[in-house]
C-alpha cells in the first residue's frame, strides 16, 4: 500500500485495451490502482482495493493522458502577421519558416528553454502527458544541436529536423546544405534524438533528397518519421512507408496508391488539423483513411507559423467536426493512435503495467471533448501516477 494511489468513483474510465470490439475498452463504475508510477490494477470500483492515497472522480471520465505525437516547440519569435495574412487570402507555402529560424538562430539557450517550458506545462494542463518536440528552427549545426539538448530536457521523444527547408545561405545550393546535414548535422544531433524527420514537399526537399536523409539518420540508429502530403500530392507518404517509418505526417492529399501503401504497412498517418484551421487549407479525409484500415493518429502540430495550439481536445473537437472522425476514434487517434506514432506500448493506455499517465475530465463521458468544444475539461493529470 505504501506510495499506491486509488482513482475511484470513475463513471467512464477509457482504458483502450480493444477487448470486446470496442476500441476504447470502456469500463463503467470503474477504479484504477497506481504503484510505482504504473497502472498496477483496473477493475469495478466496488472490489477496489485499499491504497495509501485517493483521487475521487465523482462519477466523472477518466482517460489515457494524450499522446502529441508531433510538435516543433524550440523556436523564438511570432508569427501573428502572417496568421492575419492567411486570414485574410494569403496561401500558406511554408516559406515563414526562415523568419523563425531568424529569430532561434538569435535567441538565448535560457530563452528557447523557458518557451518549451511555457509550451509543455500549456500541453499538460490540457491533458497531454507525452509529447514529441521536434528540433528544425536552427538549420545550422550548433543550433539543431542546442535546439535538441533542449528539447531532451522536456522529453525522451525528440526528432532531429534539420531538413524542414533549406535556409536562406543555402538557398542557391541545395545539395551541399543536404550534405550538411546528412554529414556534420546529424553527427552533432544524434545524441539527442530519437528519431530523423524531413518536410518533404514542394519548396522543401524532394524524394531524392529526403531518402537520402532519412537513410543516413537510420544508419546511425534514428527511427524514421515524415512530413508528407500537406501542401499538394507527392512522393512523401510511399517514401515514408518503403522506409519503414514510424509516422507520416499531414497526409492532406492522397491517392489511392498512397492510401493502399498506408494500410498495407505499419507506418501510422498522423493527421495535424490545427495546421488547416490556421492555414485555412482543405481538412484531411480521416473517414478514407480508417475505412481503408489505416491506423490514424492526431496531433497538434504546434508550432509559430501554421498551428500555434497546444491543445489536443482541441484537435480532436477537429476531428470530429471536420474530418469524418466519430469521437470514439478521435479519442483513440489522441491516445493509442499517438503511442503507435512513436512505437511506443507504455503510453496511450490504461491497463496493468502502462505508464500511470491519466486525466480525469471535468464531465461524464468522452464524448465531451468534441461535444462542448474549447471549454477547459480537464480536471486533474497524472504523470508517471504523480499529481500534475
Amino acid at each position: 500500500m505504501t506510495g499506491s494511489l486509488l482513482v475511484d468513483n470513475i463513471g467512464e474510465l477509457v482504458t483502450n485495451d480493444g477487448r470486446g470490439g470496442d476500441p476504447l475498452g470502456v469500463r463503467r463504475d470503474a477504479a484504477l490502482l497506481v504503484e510505482d508510477g504504473r497502472v498496477a490494477w483496473v477493475g469495478p470500483a466496488r472490489y477496489a482495493p485499499a491504497a495509501a492515497r485517493r483521487v475521487d472522480a465523482a462519477g466523472a471520465a477518466v482517460l489515457p493522458g494524450f499522446v502529441d505525437s508531433h510538435a516543433h516547440l524550440v523556436f523564438a519569435g511570432d508569427r501573428a502577421a502572417e496568421f492575419a495574412a492567411r486570414m485574410a487570402g494569403e496561401p500558406y507555402t511554408g516559406g515563414g519558416i526562415r523568419t523563425t529560424v531568424g529569430a532561434t538562430r538569435a535567441a538565448s539557450d535560457d530563452d528557447l528553454r523557458a518557451t518549451v517550458g511555457r509550451l509543455r506545462a500549456e500541453m499538460r494542463r490540457q491533458g497531454t502527458t507525452t509529447v514529441e518536440i521536434k528540433s528544425g528552427y536552427g538549420l545550422s549545426v550548433a543550433d539543431e544541436a542546442r535546439s535538441l539538448r533542449i528539447a531532451a530536457e522536456f522529453t525522451e521523444d525528440t526528432t532531429f529536423l534539420g531538413a524542414h527547408v533549406v535556409p536562406a545561405e543555402y538557398a542557391d545550393r541545395p545539395d551541399d546544405y543536404v550534405g550538411l546535414v546528412c554529414g556534420p548535422m546529424l553527427a552533432a544531433a544524434a545524441p539527442y534524438a530519437r528519431w530523423i524527420d524531413v518536410f518533404c514537399e514542394r519548396g522543401a526537399f524532394d524524394a531524392d533528397h529526403a531518402r537520402a536523409i532519412l537513410t543516413c539518420g537510420q544508419a546511425v540508429g534514428l527511427g524514421v518519421r515524415l512530413h508528407a502530403n500537406q501542401l499538394g500530392p507527392g512522393p512523401g507518404v510511399r517514401l515514408g512507408v518503403e522506409l519503414g517509418a514510424a509516422s507520416v505526417d499531414h497526409c492532406t492529399h492522397l491517392t489511392d496508391a498512397d492510401v493502399d501503401a498506408l494500410a498495407g504497412s505499419e507506418t501510422v498517418a498522423t493527421l495535424l488539423p490545427g495546421a488547416e484551421f490556421s492555414t485555412r487549407s482543405r481538412y484531411p479525409d480521416a473517414r478514407r483513411l480508417l475505412e481503408a484500415g489505416v491506423t490514424v493518429a492526431l496531433a497538434t502540430d504546434c508550432n509559430p507559423g501554421s498551428s500555434y495550439t497546444s491543445s489536443m481536445p482541441f484537435c480532436v473537437a477537429l476531428a470530429v467536426r471536420e474530418m469524418g472522425m466519430t469521437p470514439a476514434e478521435a479519442v483513440w487517434a489522441a491516445t493509442a493512435g499517438g503511442a503507435a506514432a512513436l512505437r511506443r506500448t507504455d503510453v496511450g493506455r490504461l491497463t496493468v503495467g502502462a505508464r500511470a499517465d491519466l486525466v480525469v475530465l471535468d464531465a461524464p463521458t468522452h464524448l465531451h471533448l468534441a461535444y462542448r468544444p474549447g471549454v477547459p475539461l480537464i480536471r486533474h493529470v497524472l504523470h508517471n501516477g504523480v499529481p500534475r
